[in-house]
């Protein structure tokens, strides 16, 4: 074996000046993570505490405070080394609780409009059935300016333009038309559809 076997190009020895890859970037990520994980876990009984002020139930606190948990150990990378992990672990609890308190108010069960509070006279097949032929005979009792224009929108699909020169008149005709017809149906349907 010659001496110049042995010899490396000078570039080969020198440390690549050049950004890590994307996998060497992948691995810092993941450590950083690991280590932020486990930080984010000794902040667990103030967000407890934190939590339960707010929402002044200690079930839906501890789903708060697992939900911000999950948010934030799935966002890690998203967290800035250097900066108050306790403030943005916060930060995420109060979005959370906001969120969640927006779904249940949504959401509530048992108010007015809920359909629990609904009786089941019929099947549902015999509501639509039902529903089917009274808007029929209504649509039949409507006079035929305000019927055609209804059905030409709503069941033909034109637009208000189309119709009205469909029908050789203004827009403005149009719109008036389907207000009437909407108002003779909701008179003449109320009781249907008002639930």
């Amino acid at each position: 074996m010659s001496c110049s076997d042995n010899v490396t190009p000078a570039s080969a020895e020198r440390p690549s000046a050049q950004p890590l890859t994307r996998a060497a970037r992948n691995n810092d990520d993941r450590r950083r993570a690991r280590i932020k994980s486990e930080e984010v876990l000794t902040h667990i009984p103030a967000l407890r505490i934190y939590a339960r002020s707010l929402c002044r139930d200690a079930t839906l606190a501890d789903d708060i405070v697992q939900d911000t948990l999950l948010r934030a150990i799935a966002a890690i990378g998203q967290f800035r080394p250097g900066s108050n992990l306790r403030a943005w672990l916060f930060t995420i609890l109060r979005n959370s609780f906001f969120s969640t308190y927006a779904r249940r108010r949504r959401e509530s069960p048992g108010s007015e409009d809920c359909v629990s509070a609904l009786p089941e006279a019929v099947a549902d097949q015999q509501i639509w059935t039902l529903t089917c032929d009274d808007a029929r005979r209504a649509l039949e009792r409507m006079p035929p300016h305000y019927r055609d224009t209804l059905l030409l929108v709503t069941v033909s699909g034109y637009s208000y333009i189309d119709a009205a020169a469909h029908m050789d008149c203004d827009i403005g005709t149009i719109k008036s038309r389907i207000n009437r017809a909407r108002a003779l149906l909701r008179e003449d349907l109320g009781d249907i559809f008002c639930h």
